[in-house]
């Protein structure tokens, strides 16, 4: 089998070509770069109207929903904070139809940053808008210490403490169905990653692992996406878990 198709989700932005202004489909170089590394053919997917999604999920092998600028708010039923970014109402429609998708078809994808917001909101969770204190600058990515869960797929994967570059203020806040929280940061009040259940590689991370030097987290996502597609395992139902991440600002709508 050749290498599997990865599709990494962008966005559309002014890009130049010499004296030329054009509005592009754009994605950080650094993820295509480490899907390649990693065994993957990679391809960027552009926010279009979500009747494309049904091909998307037939013609790729592993989708990554990569990072970005804030969702809207008001997806989760909440007024936008002054902390939160304006929204790109055309990519947040895309990609919570997209992450639907590819967790009915059971599609491997590995959710980053924003992604890993779009996939609590795939499954009717909530965020929470702003973490106070938690990103220095908003622009670069700083060591981050995380803690993992010993029985996850990353606990297995990386071991249950691992230091990486991150630079996020929101983090899930009420889970959606069907998820557990695989990772917190070292006090144990944010929620740095998820795990879908029952799925064959649907994991969400709050870091940034295109942007480090430990491979394995990309190389075991590429390698899930070459196998051949299996039935999806749905989960027995689970009692309520509590939510793990600090508490959204007063007067913040939940």
């Amino acid at each position: 089998m050749g290498r599997p198709i990865i599709g990494i989700t962008g966005e559309l932005d002014a890009a130049r070509w010499g004296d030329w202004i054009r509005e592009a489909a754009v994605s950080p170089v650094s993820y295509i770069r480490a899907v390649e590394r990693a065994g993957g053919a990679p391809v960027i997917i552009p926010p279009v109207p979500p009747a494309s999604v049904a091909a998307y999920i037939e013609a790729v092998d592993g989708l990554v929903f990569s990072g970005g600028r804030d969702v809207d708010p008001s997806l989760y039923d909440q007024a936008r904070a002054e902390t939160s970014d304006e929204p790109d109402h055309r990519r947040d429609r895309f990609e919570l139809a997209l992450m639907r998708a590819a967790l009915e078809a059971n599609v491997p994808f590995l959710a980053i940053g924003r992604g890993m917001h779009i996939l609590a909101l795939a499954r009717g969770g909530t965020l929470t808008q702003d973490l106070p204190g938690h990103r220095a600058a908003a622009t670069s990515y700083k060591p981050h210490d995380v803690v993992l869960g010993a029985d996850s797929v990353l606990g297995k994967l990386l071991g249950t403490r691992v230091q990486v570059p991150a630079a996020h203020h929101q983090a899930p806040y009420h889970l959606g169905e069907g998820l557990t929280v695989t990772g917190w940061s070292l006090d144990g009040e944010v929620t740095e990653a998820l795990e879908a259940d029952g799925h064959r590689f649907g994991v969400g991370v709050q870091w940034h692992p295109e942007e480090g030097d430990d491979p394995r987290l990309l190389a075991a996502f590429v390698e899930a996406a070459a196998q051949p597609p299996k039935p999806v395992q749905r989960p027995e139902p689970q009692p309520p878990r509590k939510p793990v991440a600090i508490k959204p600002k007063a007067g913040a709508r939940r």
